[in-house]
């Protein structure tokens, strides 16, 4: 077989992305800047124009235009076909077809991207005046709430609930945060990390309530395992978010513990001519020594590349990033990279209790994890280190006033 045969054979010609948001749009783009010439549909379940979703839970809230979050893409023009509305129920890999609400989809090649769907509240669905805060839909509809300075119940201090109760402190809403674990942010930082952060919520004018649970929520109401009952024009619930896979049920498609699809180091699914990328799926980092799944917008526009990439390349190509996620919250830009869960040392840059830290996470010499509070320096070069795995000596990482591109190890010298 020639070269130029066994690259038809290797690229499909026609491709069928699921989902419509970053992870999707990114997919589609980086087909056609790759230069892939075949057909290009996304398909998605929502029938608004594809959008970002970070602006949601800041611009879109406050009284920004919807259009402000739509994706900066000329479909039409990059010949990439959207089939929105339609909401994918399954798939036949026997018969390389999507199952569809809207009928069958026959592909050459299909890439999965429907990303994360939120944890909703038990007992909740049907009562008035509870929210989530996932797509553009939500956001409108949280809108009335911040107009109409209604007293906002929060459930969970995590990301999202922390840049919500900052945008609806900001419209003057008056607002308590319900948060089971001891401090903000349990899931995703040390608890010692994370302390600092639990004084920004009364700094803002919101109460903090951690160890606590909710009972049952009632119209006007949240009330708590400890009998408290708070006052709750509008209910905000924001307890994490699973991959929007359980329409996979049933197609032969390997999930894992999280419902994620289990894709390979080329974001390959069990499935032949299947990808899976962003949010709904976990790949092998060989850089961390374990499988990731990561729920960051970073990752829906870096994994895509690698997709298209496979999709396209005869040669396959390996996605290892470093994962990286922000948020804006109560006046501070808070930045993430890497992984901290398997370092052996931490080190602190700066106060805690000012507007500028950072926090690094070491294994042995080299890091693996930087979290930075208002030093954006720090991040940037704190990512690049991690990346490169380079020696770095820990005395020099604590001093806030040396650059950490300055803190690498000076390597021995021979005779």
């Amino acid at each position: 077989m020639s070269p130029q045969q066994a690259e038809a054979r290797h690229r499909p010609s026609s491709v069928v992305v699921v989902g419509a948001g970053a992870a999707g749009v990114q997919t589609a783009v980086a087909l056609r800047e790759q230069g892939f010439d075949g057909g290009v549909r996304l398909v998605g379940a929502e029938r608004h124009r594809p959008y970002d979703r970070p602006p949601l839970s800041k611009a879109v809230l406050l009284g920004g235009r919807p259009e402000d979050a739509t994706f900066d893409v000329d479909f039409e023009k990059l010949g990439i076909a959207l089939d929105l509305g339609r909401t994918a129920t399954g798939i036949r890999p026997d018969l390389h077809r999507l199952e569809t609400t809207r009928g069958p989809v026959d592909y050459d090649c299909l890439v999965l991207a429907t990303g994360a769907e939120p944890v909703r509240l038990p007992g909740t669905e049907g009562v008035p005046g509870v929210h989530l805060l996932r797509t553009l839909d939500d956001a409108q509809a949280l809108r009335p709430v911040l107009d109409g300075r209604l007293d906002v119940v929060v459930v969970g201090a995590g990301w999202i609930g922390a840049e919500f109760t900052t945008a609806a402190r900001e419209a003057g809403c008056r607002v308590t945060v319900v948060e089971a674990a001891g401090l903000p942010l349990a899931g995703a930082l040390p608890g010692d990390v994370a302390a600092p952060m639990a004084a920004w919520y009364a700094q803002a004018g919101a109460e903090l309530r951690t160890g606590a649970r909710v009972e049952r929520v009632e119209p006007g109401a949240v009330v708590l395992t400890d009998g408290t009952r708070l006052p709750a024009g509008a209910v905000l619930v924001g307890i994490g978010a699973r991959p929007a896979t359980g329409w996979l049920d049933g197609s032969g498609i390997a999930l894992g513990a999280h419902g994620e699809v289990l894709a390979d180091a080329s974001l390959r699914a069990s499935a032949a001519d299947v990808y899976a990328v962003g949010d709904c799926a976990s790949f092998p980092s060989a850089r961390f020594g374990e499988r990731l799944l990561v729920h960051h917008w970073d990752n829906a526009l870096h994994g895509p590349r690698t997709v298209a990439a496979n999709i396209v390349g005869p040669s396959p190509a390996a996605y290892d990033p470093v994962p990286y996620f922000w948020s804006e919250q109560f006046g501070r830009f808070v930045q993430y990279a890497g992984r901290h869960a398997a370092a052996d040392t931490v080190v602190r840059r700066g106060d805690p209790g000012g507007d500028s830290w950072s926090v690094c996470w070491l294994r042995g010499e080299r890091m693996v994890a930087v979290l930075a509070v208002g030093r954006a320096r720090d991040l940037a070069q704190g990512r690049r280190l991690i990346a490169s795995g380079a020696p770095l000596a820990a005395e020099r990482v604590a001093d806030p006033d040396v650059p950490l591109k300055s803190a690498l190890r000076p390597t021995a010298k021979s005779g």
